[in-house]
């Protein structure tokens, strides 16, 4: 009978200890789902997700190739027409195998809702409609980076928000590395004077665009070991003209091979053949290059990429 005594108070204990541990250390999972997913976007508006999205819609084509390098793309239910990185989603769409909401600027909202999405990615390109998707109850995160630094954070915010943050925390990782070893590169040449950039976006008739301070692609042109043209000018994309090009006189002329459709200068020889451009020392010197405009219209996963391009524009010699 004392024996019975003694085993019943030893597993009584057990109980308390066991109960008391249960109180002090909880299930750190439960406890995760319990307070949510806490994410301040480029905006700075602060939303909370319940728990890891499963259902995922990107109104941003720049975000697509993210949540695929991070491995979170099988969650995506919906895309724009205008996606099409890392894979031909227009087959995709046509195959039924993915939902489309619309264009880039003007997505579906009604197609949005009858996909019931844990969360949606966007830019500052529909902040019209991102209130009423709120008021619906859609969680709703704006990204925009501005310079290289912002598409990290844009990436480790994805990976956040997506339950992938190692993922996100190892690309970035790669490409700090691919982009320091670019700057390296050119700080070991002792370059006497880094040479003046212009980046030519768009032709039309009001004028030239290009990049100014508040873009990404300044960003990269200074990694690249370029001075942009135009990083004076507070705008993101500014609009110029044919004699203040003439006047700045840029070292080397960048000219994307399309930036959202066929190139608007022509030809490299239609853009020797601008009036008075035969003094500017880009056209004597022959430093005019074709770039992939596919590889420059989205600040994302690309942006080491982007650098060594330039780089190797700006440093025939140093890279090939």
């Amino acid at each position: 009978m004392g024996k019975i005594k003694v085993i019943i108070a030893l597993v009584l204990m057990v109980i308390i200890a066991t109960s008391a541990f249960i109180v002090i250390y909880p299930n750190r999972s439960s406890q995760q789902a319990k307070e949510g997913i806490t994410i301040i976007d480029s905006q700075g508006y602060k939303t909370t997700l319940e728990s890891t999205p499963n259902r995922i819609i990107s109104i941003a084509p720049s975000v697509t190739p993210i949540l695929f390098e991070i491995g979170v793309g099988d969650k995506i239910v919906g895309l724009t027409t205008y996606d099409d990185a890392p894979y031909n989603f227009s087959a995709w769409f046509a195959a039924g195998n993915m939902t489309s909401v619309g264009g880039f600027s003007t997505p579906s909202l009604e197609i949005i809702l009858s996909l019931q999405p844990d969360v949606i990615f966007t830019t500052d390109i529909n902040d019209a409609m991102i209130p009423n998707m709120r008021n619906l109850g859609l969680n709703v995160i704006v990204v925009g980076p501005k310079d290289i630094n912002d598409i990290y954070q844009t990436i480790k915010l994805i990976g956040k928000a997506t339950g992938a943050e190692k993922k996100a925390d190892t690309l970035v990782n790669s490409l700090t590395s691919q982009i320091n070893n670019v700057v390296a590169t050119i700080n070991a040449a002792n370059i006497a004077a880094k040479p003046t950039v212009y980046f030519e976006i768009w032709l039309s008739n009001a004028g030239f665009m290009t990049v100014g301070v508040d873009s990404w692609q300044n960003d990269v042109i200074t990694m690249a070991g370029g001075v942009n043209l135009f990083s004076t000018v507070s705008e993101e994309y500014p609009i110029t003209s044919l004699e203040v090009i003439i006047t700045d006189n840029p070292d080397v002329i960048l000219l994307p091979t399309d930036m959202g459709g066929a190139p608007s200068y022509g030809s490299v020889d239609t853009v020797k053949a601008r009036p008075g451009w035969s003094t500017i020392s880009a056209v004597k010197n022959d430093q005019i290059y074709i770039i992939d405009g596919a590889l420059f219209n989205q600040p994302g996963i690309r942006v080491a990429e982007q650098v060594q391009t330039i780089a190797a524009c700006l440093y025939p010699n140093l890279f090939s």
